[in-house]
Parts: structure tokens; sequence; C-alpha cells
């Protein structure tokens, strides 16, 4: 959980975050994540179950990266909704990243219902060993 307050923080927790308003009369939610670090990537992997390819996005701008999506409720032919208990809803969620990511190399794929986005540590941002010599 260290090391991943060290490369990113969600904006939500920050005191210098941005607040927005959304246009779209929806509900919004903030899809539940689990961040991961390897010498070579930092990996999100968000929760956004009804989004697909085409109604989702993600950007870094600034050091800020945002995933967006939009989800429209489907309506079953031949039934009235008498009952719902799953919100149906946009997703919204922003961190700031900071460490050099490699931007041409981002990779982001959905599967599932869960959004993975692979940001490449720059080359200047992966460990080095340093060896030890005996002197």
């Amino acid at each position: 959980m260290a090391s991943e307050k060290k490369s990113m923080t969600n904006t939500k927790e920050t005191s210098d975050s941005v607040v927005t308003e959304k246009t779209r009369n929806s509900a919004t939610y903030i899809p539940n994540v689990d961040i991961s670090e390897t010498k070579e990537n930092l990996v999100i992997f968000a929760d956004i179950p009804g989004a697909g390819e085409d109604n989702i996005e993600v950007t870094l701008e600034n050091d800020v990266l945002t995933i967006d999506a939009t989800v429209a409720p489907e309506a079953v032919h031949g039934h009235k909704l008498i009952y719902r208990e799953y919100g149906i809803g946009d997703y919204s969620r922003a961190f700031t990243i900071n460490q050099a990511i490699d931007r041409d190399k981002i990779e982001a794929k959905i599967k599932d219902g869960v959004l993975c986005v692979v940001l490449p540590k720059a080359e200047a941002a992966k460990p080095k060993t340093i060896p030890i010599h005996k002197g």
C-alpha cells in the first residue's frame, strides 16, 4: 500500500483536487480499483460493469489519469421494471501520477467489466540496482 501511495494519488484524497460537475443527468459511480506496481509498470484494474470499449475514455493530461465511462440502462422489451437494486450509471475516477510514464506505450483493455490500464514507467523512473564493490 505504501508503494501505491508513492506512485499514484487518488485526486479525491488530495486537497488540491478539482471538483467537476457532469452535464449528463445520471448517477456517477466511483469505480473500485486495484493498483499494482512492477519494476516496469504501474497497472490499474478498475471495475466498470456494463461499459464497453466504445464508451470508455482514459486520458492522461498534466499527470492526471482520468477514467470515464458511460453506461446506458438496457430496457427489457415486453417487461415493465417494478423494482431495481442494481444501480446503472456512469463511472469516473482520477489519479495524479507521481512517476515519469512513457506516454507512448500506455495500454488499456476491457474484459468482463474490468478495465486494465498499463502505464509503463519511463526509463528514468525505473529502479536501478547499484553494484557494491569491496573497497
